[in-house]
């Protein structure tokens, strides 16, 4: 058995040996281990062995760093590109996934549109407002805030109130334009303008609209939003945690 095993290491260690003049051969010319390594299916550990007593030129080191720096970019454009389709996926999945629950949901069931924009207002709406309000920077938000008001409290447009908060280099009449048209909310429902005088001096950035707030003067409904929310999530953790 122990003859066995060194006559194989033997065979490995005389095949590689063999080969040793031309790996140096090419050292010497000034290619890199790597490429050695690729070329002959040489170890690199035999090959380090082999090539630490020769040095290369100045202009030979100079190529392999230009060499290697090319590589490493190359490696990250590869990188990124792999990244990008594994996040692409990803987000195909969460997707496909947030479509299959959607199926299972009665868009048209008010108790469902009622607890959604419950849960909404406990994590954005105004809650310490003499009425029913909510800001945010987000267009779709902001619809379906009105959009739930309109069908489950009756809410008149005309008792919708909004009020923009933007920064120093900001538009007002432009803005209150594009939220009007975003909202389908009248411009005569937009009161006074606020402007951050913190931001004067700074660069906002072209896809930031400012924060529009949306407000109706029924408290009632913040009660009864900010009641149901917290019982049902009062209710789930008790449901599934025993308290």
């Amino acid at each position: 058995m122990t003859r066995t095993i060194h006559a194989i290491m033997y065979t490995m260690v005389s095949k590689w040996y063999k080969l040793k003049p031309k790996a140096v051969f090419l050292r010497r010319k000034g290619f890199s281990i790597r490429k050695v390594e690729k070329c002959l299916k040489i170890p690199r550990s035999t090959l380090s062995g082999w090539f630490k007593n020769i040095q290369l030129t100045k202009k030979q080191k100079g190529k392999l760093y230009h060499e290697w720096k090319n590589a490493l970019v190359k490696a990250r454009v590869k990188a990124v590109i792999w990244h990008n389709a594994q996040k692409q996926t990803r987000l195909g999945l969460a997707q496909s996934q947030a479509q299959e629950t959607l199926k299972n949901i009665k868009l048209d069931d008010s108790n469902i549109l009622d607890l959604a924009l419950a849960i909404l207002y406990l994590g954005e709406g105004f809650k310490k407002a003499i009425g029913t309000g909510m800001g945010n920077s987000d267009p779709a938000i902001l619809r379906f805030f009105i959009t739930a008001l309109k069908r489950i409290y009756n809410v008149p447009i005309k008792q919708i109130k909004c009020a923009l908060h933007l920064r120093s280099d900001q538009n007002p009449d432009k803005l209150k334009k594009f939220w009007s048209n975003k909202l389908n909310i009248p411009l005569k429902n937009f009161g006074a303008t606020s402007i951050d005088q913190r931001t004067y001096g700074s660069k906002t950035y072209s896809n930031y609209k400012g924060v529009c707030v949306i407000t109706c003067s029924n408290v009632a409904i913040q009660r009864k939003l900010m009641y149901l929310s917290n019982l049902y999530c009062k209710e789930v953790t008790k449901k599934y945690w025993g308290a």
